[in-house]
């Protein structure tokens, strides 16, 4: 006899079963959270520091002459508010997060224990180079793995994210053709698909930015490329696998036309993840990539960082990277800091340290605990995961781009949600309910209504039927008409749908106190 038997049901009844509500705004254990701001306790605090021996006069107008107007509470107070918060928040740990282009891959327990030794974990940047022997190695080793994955033979490590990292490529670029007699060279070809940051980077550097058009299955269209390269282009950028989960199969003519052109190839490399292992984009003609540790080494994402972008150079590019390199003298490391000597020609620096540690360590033990024949099971896996979601919602959703395999992610569009009423925002809306994070929508803008599905090679089959289940009964639903499911979303998170216009436009973003007598509302809420 199971739980399910044994006196009342163990499994609660769904909300709309019901109409009782509580009192508290609470649902059972999944507590009712108002902002730190309306809490009460304005004069309390979990610290009491003893009175300063010293008064502020040596800080002249900047001392303080009013309440600096932060909540006073308790420690448990201050515990249970943000424990209640992260109840609320979706996260990798909780389930299947399912974004497009930018996934949050599971963090390795292992990688963030390495990260914490006191070695890694409590060094200080200006440490002596002397004392910092074994960090530097690190760096070496992971720049010397990075660049044997790639095929490429110089790396740039201090690039912090994948659009810092795209700086830094250009940057090189940039440097390469003024060196060359080649500073005229002002264009930059991005694909119709690419990513929203490869055309902004290439701007960013004062490149005008011209487009490649798109094939019908989803590729570069090779004769637009050749039209465009003319003696004025200093690169083409384009991501591969592209941002349609497709690999390019014409990517060894786009970087001979673009080499015979005089321009340099520039990749993204955010869908990595999806052909480590399996190939070298160095054998293919690239000359620049960036490499989103995140997603296919594991380090951790999200929350506006700490991030690591490393670039991998060609022999050509080389010569260019930013300092600091790490070099090996025989005697020990040590990092060149100044553009003179073997970096004479390096383009100046992109931070003001050495890059991440903490994400060097995590990502190197990736690498380690993986070994070659693992990393190239992570991305046979990660395309594997993909091309079962695309076959199982085929049936319920229309792929983008049906004939053939995808790579890293499914692309579906919105052609199956005709005549229904019901939006791509809406069926996102409606995941929330079934404890699902959306997908990507909209993007990329050439496929209409897009729903873009990465689940990684980190998710069991187990958990992706149960997905691509919830999936295919919300797009029944949506089919049938249940057009209130859907409008009415999310029904069962802590706030309900945001009026997405009027928070763009009217954004409240300081807490003022409403007066005693009114209750204060959501912002931007129905």
């Amino acid at each position: 006899m199971t739980m399910l038997n044994v006196g009342r049901p163990t499994r609660p009844q769904a909300l709309a079963e019901t109409s009782h509500q509580s009192l508290t705004g609470a649902r059972g254990l999944l507590q009712d959270e108002a902002l730190i701001f309306e809490m009460d306790g304005w004069n309390k605090t979990g610290v009491d520091l003893a009175p300063a021996e010293h008064d502020a006069s040596d800080l002249g107008d900047l001392v303080r002459t009013a309440p600096i107007g932060l909540p006073g509470l308790s420690e448990p107070e201050a515990m249970r508010h943000y424990v209640r918060l992260s109840q609320k928040n979706h996260a990798i740990d909780l389930a299947l997060y399912p974004l497009g282009s930018c996934t949050m891959k599971h963090n390795p327990r292992l990688n963030e224990k390495v990260a914490r030794l006191a070695g890694f974990g409590d060094l200080h940047p200006l440490a002596p180079m002397a004392t910092t022997q074994g960090a530097l190695a690190l760096i070496d080793q992971l720049a010397h793995w990075l660049k044997t994955l790639t095929g490429m033979p110089a790396v740039a490590m201090s690039p912090k994210a994948g659009a810092h990292g795209e700086l830094c490529g250009l940057l090189c670029i940039k440097a390469a053709h003024e060196a060359a007699g080649q500073g005229h060279r002002r264009t930059v070809l991005v694909p119709t698909s690419a990513h929203g940051t490869n055309p902004a980077t290439a701007a960013f550097v004062g490149y005008s930015v011209v487009e490649i058009a798109q094939t019908d299955d989803g590729r570069v269209d090779i004769a637009d490329l050749a039209a465009k390269l003319s003696p004025q282009v200093a690169a083409i950028m384009v991501t591969n696998p592209n941002t349609c989960g497709l690999f390019e199969r014409d990517v060894i003519e786009i970087g001979r036309l673009t080499h015979e052109a005089g321009a340099y190839f520039y990749c993204d490399g955010a869908n990595f993840n999806a052909i480590v292992g399996r190939v070298r984009p160095g054998d293919l003609g690239v000359d620049a990539m960036h490499i989103n540790l995140h997603k296919t080494f594991s380090t951790p994402h999200g929350g506006g960082g700490p991030g690591a972008g490393p670039v991998v150079l060609s022999a050509a590019l080389a010569p260019f990277a930013p300092a600091p390199w790490v070099v090996s003298d025989g005697e020990g490391f040590k990092l060149v800091e100044e553009p003179q000597g073997e970096a004479a020609q390096a383009f100046g620096r992109m931070s003001a340290f050495h890059g991440q540690m903490g994400m060097f360590v995590r990502a190197y033990a990736y690498m380690l605990s993986h070994g070659s024949d693992g990393l190239r099971q992570v991305a046979e896996d990660a395309v594997l995961n993909a091309n079962y979601i695309k076959a199982r919602l085929s049936a319920a959703m229309t792929p983008a781009f049906p004939e053939g395999p995808c790579m890293h992610e499914a692309l579906f569009d919105d052609t199956w949600l005709e005549g229904t009423d019901i939006t791509t925002l809406d069926f996102a809306k409606a995941m929330i309910d079934e404890g699902f994070h959306p997908m990507t929508m909209y993007f990329p803008l050439v496929v209409h209504g897009a729903m873009l599905i990465e689940p990684t090679e980190t998710e069991s089959k187990q958990e992706l039927d149960r997905f691509c289940h919830a999936l295919t009964v919300l797009a029944q639903a949506a089919k049938a008409g249940d057009v209130d499911r859907f409008k009415g979303a999310p029904y069962l998170a802590p706030l309900r749908r945001l009026d997405e216009t009027l928070a763009a436009r009217k954004p409240r973003l300081t807490w003022r106190p409403e007066p005693a007598s009114v209750s204060p509302a959501p912002i931007a809420a129905e």
